[in-house]
């Protein structure tokens, strides 16, 4: 199961924002931009920002997650959202000899098919374990044989094995990753990804990383969400149909906190 954390952020991000958006629209200086900016402050500016649509100034907050229990599929997709920052779990030098996996809940449901993918996630696994092994010998004689002492051929024989052996593992491989963005990606992330038509396993790691962030930044993200949480929705004929439903049910989110 997916499990996010919110390792670290701009200190005040909402006065920071504040900060670079009172530059924008008085002669402050940049020795008194902080001045008289208390939290009260720094929310009015806030909203005014969200109401007139500026929002270049929000990207000077930004905020790190770790996301951990997700699989190789969601990796896909999370990479492309491109203004943010991303270190992942390496197939090529951590080796997935005993690998975790994801379980789709639809599978999960349905015991036939839970069977068939059970099997599969079992043949994966030996089938990495006997490649690897094969190719560990192959490379451990080659490097041996290059005048390569035996530790540091073991050592780089295993490496280039299992950097080859990874192709056979499967969607469902269970990975983490830490992840930056600043708020403004992170608004266009909500939009897409806490969306009832985006993938289920991406919703629910949106969904936790936007209850994350409202508890340490509440004005900026009051809005945030789905884009039919703040306006229309934008699928057309392919909505999902139930935007009163997840109006109710991102107000709960934020409520929480």
């Amino acid at each position: 199961m997916a499990k996010v954390t919110l390792l670290t952020y701009t200190p005040n991000p909402e006065i920071s924002i504040a900060s670079a958006a009172k530059l924008c629209y008085s002669p402050a200086s940049i020795d008194t931009i902080r001045e008289g900016l208390d939290d009260q402050k720094a929310a009015s500016f806030v909203e005014m920002l969200a109401e007139i649509g500026h929002e270049s100034p929000i990207e000077h907050a930004s905020f790190t997650f770790g996301i951990e229990g997700v699989s190789r599929a969601l990796l896909a997709q999370i990479t492309r959202h491109r203004i943010a920052s991303f270190s992942v779990q390496s197939q090529r030098y951590v080796t997935e000899n005993d690998f975790q996996y994801v379980t789709p809940p639809e599978i999960e449901s349905v015991p036939e098919a839970h069977d068939l993918f059970l099997e599969a996630m079992q043949k994966d696994k030996e089938y990495y374990d006997k490649i690897t092994d094969i190719l560990l010998k192959k490379h451990f004689n080659d490097f041996l044989a290059n005048g390569m002492d035996e530790k540091s051929a073991k050592r780089a024989a295993e490496k280039k094995a299992i950097e080859d052996a990874r192709f056979v593992l499967p969607n469902a491989c269970d990975t983490k990753m830490v992840v930056t963005m600043n708020a403004r990606s992170l608004m266009n992330f909500f939009r897409h990804r806490c969306c009832n038509r985006a993938q289920w396993e991406i919703k629910a790691v949106a969904d936790q990383m936007l209850e994350l962030v409202v508890s340490v930044a509440p004005n900026l993200f009051k809005n945030a969400g789905p884009s039919c949480v703040c306006s229309k929705c934008p699928e057309g004929k392919m909505t999902c149909g139930k935007a009163a439903e997840m109006k109710e049910f991102y107000k709960n989110l934020k409520d929480k906190q």
